[in-house]
């Protein structure tokens, strides 16, 4: 029975390591498609995120049928429950990749309101955020997830900068310009978002290895 338990253990954790690819994947199909304005690309997107939502729903199924029938105890009551919410958080970065990719097609037929800078530098930044999230949790590496974390105030700071341009240097000079840079404007608010649930994966790989609680605690951070 122990046995059989260890090999569905390792079933979920290959399950969020799929998912942690696919959201991935999404993000950065998502962001190529915005700099190269490719409509397709854009929609590959949206009509992928069936399957990430199939997946979200199979590992959440195989987590509560785990607690279920083997009622587990400590370390593998965490994995599981941090499983799930990782789960959880990665479906909703694949879900944003899909907001930007709809904002994409929104701007495609529309003349380039500006060279894009920041917004790809924002994209790197999500994507590193969450390849660090989930190698962290591969590892079981806290100081990696610490690094996560550590790292989303510079996401917070390339989002205000970007939106800071878009407002102050074209909105308020040019109202017309309002077509094209709002799906910019949400666009970097999107991308943001992606950065606070790698951050939140973080939090819970640090949880899972430490038992700590990093969540409005930054003191545990050190």
């Amino acid at each position: 029975m122990e046995r059989h338990f260890d090999e569905e253990l390792k079933e979920l954790h290959k399950g969020i390591l799929r998912m942690g690819a696919m959201a991935q994947e999404a993000i950065f199909k998502s962001t190529e498609a915005l700099k190269s304005w490719d409509k397709n690309l854009a929609q590959g997107v949206i009509d992928a995120d069936d399957k990430i939502d199939t997946l979200e729903l199979s590992i959440d199924e195989l987590c509560i049928d785990l607690i279920a029938r083997h009622q587990p105890m400590a370390t593998d009551l965490r994995l599981i429950t941090t499983g799930m919410k990782i789960n959880a958080e990665l479906e909703r970065i694949a879900d944003l990749a899909v907001d930007i990719s709809q904002r994409v097609l929104e701007l495609v037929d529309k003349p380039l309101l500006k060279p894009l800078v920041d917004i790809p530098k924002l994209s790197f930044i999500a994507q590193e955020m969450v390849k660090g999230s989930i190698d962290a949790f591969v590892k079981k590496d806290a100081g990696m997830a610490r690094k996560v974390v550590l790292s989303d105030a510079q996401a917070d700071e390339l989002r205000n900068l970007v939106q800071k341009e878009l407002v102050e240097d074209y909105m308020v000079k040019d109202g017309k310009t309002a077509d094209r840079a709002v799906p910019l404007l949400l666009i970097s608010r999107h991308l943001e978002r992606i950065c606070d649930h790698a951050t939140n994966i973080a939090e819970d790989v640090i949880y899972l290895v430490e038992a700590k609680v990093v969540k409005h605690h930054p003191e545990e951070l050190s």
